[in-house]
Formats: C-alpha cells, structure tokens, sequence
C-alpha cells in the first residue's frame, strides 16, 4: 500500500514538473515512460494552476480594478506553466495555417519561429479569455477559473486516449502511449470535480432544476463542440495528435468552457425579462 501511494506521488510530482514551473524533486531514476502513466493528473495539474490563477484573481482584486485583476490572473497561469501550452496553440495555428499536407504541416510546426497565424491565434483567444472573463460575474469568476483549467486539460487526455501519436519524436512522446481505462476514470474525476464550486457558486442566487440543467447544457455544448471540432481537424490533417495539438486543445477548449458559462447567465437574463 504505502509503495503504491509513493509511486502515485512521484507521477503527480512528474505531471506537475513536466507541466507548470513548480519546482519538483529530481529522479535520478526517471524514465519517460512514467509520464504516460501521469495522464491521470493532467486535470489536477489544472486545478493547481487554476487556484494559482483564482487567488491572484481574489488579491489582486482588493487593490485594483476588476479588469487588471483578470489581466493578473491571467499572467500568473501563463507563468506557471512557461506559456506551454500557449506555444502548442501558436505552432499549431502555424502549421495548419500555413502547411497543405502532413509532412508540411508537422515541419511548420516544428519550427520555433511565431508566425502570422500564429500570432493571430495567440491574441484572439488572449483577448477573448479577458472579454469573457471579465463580462463573467464576480462571485463565480474564481472558481469557473479552477474549473476551466481542469476540464480543459481533461479533455487533453481524452484527445491523447482516442487518438494516436504521429511524430517519432517529440516533447510529448513520452506520454504517447494509450491512457488506460482506470487512468481515464481518475482524471476524468479531477477534470469534473471542480465544477461543484461552479454550481455551488450559482446556487446563492436562488436558482431551480431548470436553472442547473441549462447550466450544465451551456458549457457540455460549448466544450464539446469545440473539442469535437478540434479532435476532427487534427485527425483529418494529421491522422492523430502531438505535443503541440494537445496544448492547443487545452487553449480551445478552456476558452470555449467560458464562453458556455457567460451563455447561461445571458440566458437566464433572458429568461427573466421574457
């Protein structure tokens, strides 16, 4: 019991350190084949970067206005985790922007250089992630944060559990390797779980069944599709995923996440005008 509770440990501390800047032991044993056996706590990892996120949200909030205290928090998420996942969203653009075939599209990608869709890509959903975080309300803000960051890098390895890798080599063929069904169900525990703060949050505005159910209906629409939409595209072009597909899914999909919570509220005024 206690070296199966070591082993976890020591694969959420490796899922921590290959993910974010948190500084974590150094294994002198380290294989990379452990990292696949990390997957399960992809989503925690967003927890942790998303509370880091939420309590700059909260802190700064007490200083200054509500939009640079967003603007904060959105820093801080991109500096613990080195903009990772920001750069799998530029290169991604750019290859499929720029490239027309396989081979073509995996060598721009490759490329360290930003380009033009590149660029276009990293700002538009920068401005939109400070749009739709600031139009949302106060009381939920933080905690959409937490649940955003975690449901966004579960449907990561959903994308990495129903597709293949198609690189020989790359920053993420360590974990290229099918996600077990248990790893699946416990990541999918810690993707899913912090949306119980989201609710918890609507629920002090006196709201019913309807309510939850339309809730649950904004952001299941809006993360789906946009997961769904990404996963085609890329298997399509690419016949499966890399490092830099599944950084972009993150960015997609947490994006999407927020626009599907700022709908509901938008419905519910609706709703109670009508």
């Amino acid at each position: 019991m206690l070296s199966c509770l070591c082993r976890e440990w020591r694969y959420l501390l490796l899922a921590v350190g290959f993910f974010t800047r948190i500084p974590v032991p150094v294994f002198e044993d380290f294989q990379e084949q452990e990292l696949n056996h990390s997957a399960k706590y992809f989503p925690l990892v967003g927890i942790l970067v998303g509370a880091a996120g939420a309590a700059m949200l909260v802190v700064a909030g007490w200083i200054f206005p509500a939009n640079v205290a967003v603007l904060l928090s959105m820093a801080t998420t991109i500096y613990m985790t080195g903009a990772f996942h920001e750069d799998g969203l530029a290169d991604s653009a750019d290859g499929l922007g720029g490239g027309w075939d396989r081979e073509r599209i995996l060598t721009i990608m490759q490329d360290s250089r930003l380009g033009t869709y590149g660029a276009l890509a990293l700002f538009l959903v920068l401005f939109a992630k400070f749009q739709l975080l600031s139009a949302l309300p106060a009381q939920s803000l933080a905690y959409v944060l937490i649940a955003a960051h975690a449901l966004s890098r579960l449907c990561a390895v959903y994308m990495m559990a129903t597709l293949s890798y198609v690189k020989a080599a790359g920053k993420a063929k360590p974990l290229a390797s099918k996600v077990r069904a248990g790893d699946l169900t416990v990541a999918t525990l810690f993707g899913l779980l912090p949306l119980v703060l989201v609710y918890w949050s609507v629920a002090s505005n006196s709201v019913n069944v309807r309510d939850y159910v339309l809730l649950t209906l904004s952001w299941l629409v809006s993360v789906g599709f946009a997961g769904y939409w990404w996963r085609r595209k890329i298997r399509h072009w690419l016949g499966g995923y890399t490092g830099d597909c599944l950084g972009a899914a993150q960015q997609i999909t947490e994006l999407a996440f927020y626009l599907g919570v700022l709908a509901y509220f938008g419905f519910i005024n609706l709703l109670n005008s009508l």
